[in-house]
């Protein structure tokens, strides 16, 4: 049932990643419950701009949970406070009338803010360039049957590779690592076959990478994996510390 509610908004704004940040708070009033949060935000900057004021900057993109561009910190959790959904799948009914919300960015070295509550996010993309390629024949299409992959490992790889590479897991990090990120890109290739020809450099390469980004290291708390809009699994990361230890050992 819809209802109208009032909220107080304490937003992050900053103006460049070099420019000191600090909240600013705003009002609205007859806020839909049935709205989700990012059209609340589409509202309050309707407001902002009618005002002659400068709208907040988020980021945003298919609003359908498929992205992860809409990365926000709501009230201490990536994503808000509903479970296993991006920010733009949480809606205002979550919210009590009269609250007040905190919004900010992810908060990382590897992640430094854009503007407001946009961070650059392209340190995920260097992660994954670094991975590099995967050999394979390029030439007649096998048939689905010839290579016996088991269902299980096959299904696992399909769960790791479902990380839509979001970022939740950093933010919800004391430590900004992305280990859960980078441990669910390694396992969707280190399961399969496909995967295996590159494997060793793979793992050594995505880690350095990383660790020259700015990203901490884990700290086996599993907030990641409490926070993860997809539910990616925690064990991708002790999967990951196996194929980087043999990588070294093969060395």
């Amino acid at each position: 049932m819809e209802k109208l509610i009032n909220i107080t908004l304490k937003v992050w704004r900053q103006k460049g990643p070099q420019v000191k940040g600090a909240f600013e708070t705003y009002s609205l009033d007859g806020i839909s419950t049935e709205s989700s949060f990012l059209e609340m935000l589409d509202i309050l900057n309707e407001n902002l701009i009618n005002e002659g004021k400068e709208p907040i900057v988020f980021d945003h993109d298919c609003r359908e949970g498929i992205c992860g561009m809409c990365s926000l910190y709501i009230n201490g959790h990536p994503h808000g406070p509903d479970e296993d959904i991006t920010t733009c799948q949480l809606h205002m009914r979550k919210f009590k009338d009269g609250e007040t919300i905190t919004i900010e960015p992810w908060r990382s070295a590897g992640f430094p803010v854009i503007r407001d509550l946009m961070v650059d996010r392209n340190a995920f993309d260097k992660i994954m360039q670094a991975g590099g390629y995967v050999n394979v024949n390029t030439g007649g299409i096998p048939d689905a049957n010839a290579i016996a992959i088991p269902k299980v490992d096959a299904d696992e790889a399909m769960d790791s590779a479902s990380c839509i590479g979001c970022g939740a897991c950093v933010a919800a990090c004391k430590n900004g690592s992305a280990m859960l990120f980078v441990s669910a890109k390694v396992s969707q290739l280190a399961l399969l076959p496909q995967g295996r020809v590159e494997a060793t450099r793979r793992a050594k390469a995505m880690v350095a990478k990383m660790d020259e980004l700015g990203f901490g290291n884990c700290t086996n708390t599993g907030a990641c994996e409490v926070e993860c809009p997809k539910n990616v699994s925690i064990s991708n990361i002790a999967r990951l510390n196996r194929e980087f230890l043999k990588a070294k050992f093969r060395d």
